[in-house]
């Protein structure tokens, strides 16, 4: 390890830094009691200020040519920038628009922040992942932290049970994907993501590589692992669950790009069908199930389910048009979906959350700016115009479509249009003339902030995608 080296992943340890930096702050405002009596917005300052560094750092390093460290098993290029970027994006929006709920929760602010920091450095590993071990590392690094913090509400049975369940079906998934580390280095010799376009195509390989999905597909949510999310995400405290609902796609997905369209093309005719119908399933199975919710948590995990199958139409495309559109759907994802979380945890019910679609109701006449909010993200989230959702969903059908996916798009085109229902409905009960009883709306200028910012990206994402578009494009200059 050299200098150079450190100053490859100086965003990642400026996270790493600041997340100390939050546990110290909160061990020393917390001193022998067992918690902190004074619950101020220092550690979501101190999270703050550690995203802003990263970005910051980020933005010094010149956007030439890739630069590869730790003896090539880290690599920062275009692909990592993009990745790094909804990742930390993710990270800013997620510790603007938890204080308001962590304080009235009684939810330990440093530990959650610290976590969110530590996950957030996981999903950028693995964007820059260039070796299967670190994309290991990555994995467990961006898991860890959001098992701990499905089970961060320690006052309820409900968030102890999503933790143990998270934890539980994620050690499996985890070792699927050692066994196929184990088996792709067996049939290639190496773990070298560049070198394995070179491997013999061998049914050992293969076998390897679907080990790989396996565990890289329960952490984006894919079917048929996806059994964890509904319960995970309705159980887990609601500033954990809008975190992890995003940021466990971003790592999944940078993972999936890092190992197929760039490692793998020479095996695109068999891992392209096989992709291919994870996708029909995931987003049949995601859409479907989302109409019979009457939990927005739940809604919004079978929604995140079907999403993760528009993603993969674009892994299965594969080439620079279907890798550009799923780094371009990431970015706009984690805009639309905290966008919509964030509403959610401005409202309370008798001191619980308030997580059901009718308690929604009259939001428009109690928070005008708030029940906007939720609006436009559903409507993006349903994929219609002028939204982000909408660019993005075509520009992961145009790949399909140039890829001969036929089949494919036209599956994402008619399950999108079954998800305009549940998603308006939402949004209909949200601009109601009625009143929910006992649903209060907390009201929190620095939530405010954050989702007047995931507004904005939701919408200049849709009406003018042209800066982003060529960034992503560039990005992907590397398969040509």
């Amino acid at each position: 390890m050299t200098w150079a080296d450190l100053s490859l992943i100086a965003p990642e340890l400026a996270l790493a830094a600041a997340a100390c930096a939050a546990l110290l702050q909160d061990a020393w405002a917390t001193g022998p009691a067992l918690e902190s009596r004074s619950r101020g917005p220092a550690a979501a300052w101190i999270a703050l200020g550690g995203v802003c560094a990263a970005l910051l750092l980020l933005g010094v390093r010149p956007a030439g040519a890739a630069q590869v460290g730790f003896a090539g098993m880290y690599v920062r290029d275009g692909i990592t920038r993009v990745v790094d970027l909804a990742a930390l994006a993710a990270a800013g929006l997620g510790v603007m628009l938890s204080p308001p709920y962590l304080e009235r929760f009684r939810l330990p602010a440093g530990e959650y922040h610290a976590l969110l920091l530590l996950s957030t450095a996981g999903a950028m590993l693995m964007g820059a992942s260039r070796n299967l071990v670190l994309l290991f590392l990555g994995l467990e690094m961006l898991s860890f932290p959001l098992y701990v913090l499905a089970a961060l509400a320690r006052r309820s049975r409900r968030s102890q049970e999503a933790g143990l369940k998270y934890l539980l079906l994620g050690a499996f998934a985890t070792a699927f994907f050692v066994y196929g580390v184990a088996l792709v280095y067996g049939a290639s010799g190496t773990a070298d993501l560049s070198r394995l376009g070179r491997a013999p195509d061998v049914p050992l390989l293969h076998a390897g590589v679907a080990f790989l999905v396996i565990g890289l597909g329960f952490e984006a949510a894919l079917v048929p692992f996806h059994a964890w999310a509904p319960d995970v995400y309705e159980g887990a405290p609601m500033p954990a669950t809008a975190f992890m609902s995003v940021i466990a796609k971003v790592g999944a997905f940078a993972g999936l790009l890092r190992l197929f369209p760039q490692a793998l093309p020479q095996l695109a005719p068999a891992w392209g069908q096989m992709l291919a119908a994870i996708a029909v399933a995931t987003m049949i199975l995601g859409n479907l199930a989302a109409l019979a919710q009457s939990n927005v948590k739940r809604l919004l995990a079978y929604s995140g389910v079907a999403h993760a199958g528009y993603i993969l139409i674009g892994i299965a495309s594969g080439g620079p048009a279907g890798s550009s559109a799923v780094l371009y759907y990431l970015l706009v994802y984690v805009a639309m979906n905290l966008g919509a979380f964030g509403v959610l945890l401005l409202l309370e019910r008798r001191g619980e959350e308030a997580d059901r679609v009718e308690d929604l109701a009259g939001l428009l006449g109690r928070a005008p700016w708030a029940a906007v909010v939720l609006a436009a993200c559903m409507v993006s989230l349903a994929g219609l115009p002028p939204t982000a959702g909408f660019i993005a969903k075509l520009y992961l059908f145009r790949a399909a479509l140039q890829d001969h996916r036929v089949a494919l798009a036209l599956v994402g085109a008619l399950t999108s249009v079954v998800s305009v229902y549940y998603y308006l409905r939402v949004a209909s009960v949200a601009l109601s003339a009625g009143a929910a009883d006992a649903v209060a709306v907390r009201h929190s200028r620095f939530a405010g902030v954050g989702l007047a910012l995931a507004a904005a990206g939701v919408l200049w994402l849709g009406i003018v995608p042209g800066a982003i578009t060529a960034l992503v494009q560039q990005a992907v200059q590397a398969l040509r």
